[in-house]
């Protein structure tokens, strides 16, 4: 069972049912992709006895559910507490969709076991998610991806550089652009959030989607090669750009929290993805094609 309709919930479901296994998908909406052997049931996550309900006869129970950005610590807690109390409930296998917010603004390559000493809000958050999941008994790993990219991607470089790089425009970014940076497809997520639902080693520990590390600069302008697009022009957004524009929506606020430390580069290891779940990075050009180009 899947809670989540997005684009690594709908990946992570289309592959199982590719695979010739039933699959549930629970949102509120009760959306998600459209297959004979993916049922989808609006429902809301938490409302834990009706999760319970839904998980009943379950194998395992994959995660990739988030409230909105800005409402991570007031509602985070209370649906990774139903999610976790249904996996209780009902003895099945829990994967979790993470990120890496939770171990704060260190310097890579960064490990699945390195310390988690994020203190922001939204790093806070996460972390105590999988702290508890971890310390309860149950069956549970989680899979962390870094920013993602492609197709179906909701991202700084979805939303600020893929549009902009195709319709020719000018690209400010809150980030610096020279800096390599990790980057995940949603494709490589959800073959990892499949693989380790599925390897016995990977339960009581985390994991790393692989990535592709390369600077924001070099990945707007491969996106504007294949799209047959002008060479990007760039610039990093300042302080005032950012602040404006978290007048115009609450996810920019979110923000400051989340940025690198001027010049580290934000990179992770995920080489023992590769060795035990059989899971590598798709190269950046077959990902950057799954994007639509409208000119």
């Amino acid at each position: 069972m899947i809670v989540g309709r997005g684009a690594a919930a709908s990946r992570t479901a289309l592959l199982l049912a590719e695979d010739g296994e039933r699959v549930r998908m629970i949102s509120r909406t009760g959306g998600g992709p459209n297959h004979p052997l993916i049922d989808k049931v609006a429902a809301d996550a938490t409302d834990t006895d009706r999760l319970t309900e839904l998980t009943e006869g379950r194998a395992t129970l994959i995660t990739t559910a988030a409230p909105p950005y800005h409402r991570w610590p007031e509602q985070f807690p209370a649906l990774s507490a139903s999610l976790l109390t249904a996996a209780k409930r009902t003895g099945v296998a829990y994967v979790m969709l993470g990120n890496l917010y939770a171990y704060g603004p260190v310097s890579g390559p960064i490990t699945p076991d390195f310390p988690l000493t994020a203190t922001g809000p939204k790093g806070r958050t996460r972390r105590r998610a999988w702290e508890e999941a971890a310390a309860s008994g149950v069956s549970v790993t989680e899979v962390r991806a870094a920013q993602f990219y492609g197709a179906g991607a909701v991202s700084v470089f979805s939303l600020m550089v893929q549009r902009q790089v195709i319709e020719g425009r000018l690209v400010l970014v809150p980030q610096e652009l020279d800096v390599p940076h990790s980057y995940s497809a949603i494709g490589d997520t959800a073959r990892t959030l499949v693989a380790a639902s599925r390897n016995e080693q990977a339960y009581g520990r985390a994991w790393h989607v692989p990535t592709s590390t390369l600077s924001v600069r070099d990945l707007a302008g491969r996106l504007a090669d294949l799209a047959d697009a002008p060479k990007p022009r760039m610039e990093e957004m300042t302080e005032r750009d950012l602040t404006l524009l978290t007048f115009t929506e609450p996810f920019w606020a979110e923000m400051h929290e989340v940025l690198t430390k001027p010049g580290h580069p934000f990179v992770i290891d995920y080489s023992e993805t590769e060795k035990i779940l059989g899971v590598s990075a798709t190269p950046v050009n077959d990902v950057l094609r799954e994007v639509s180009y409208p000119r």
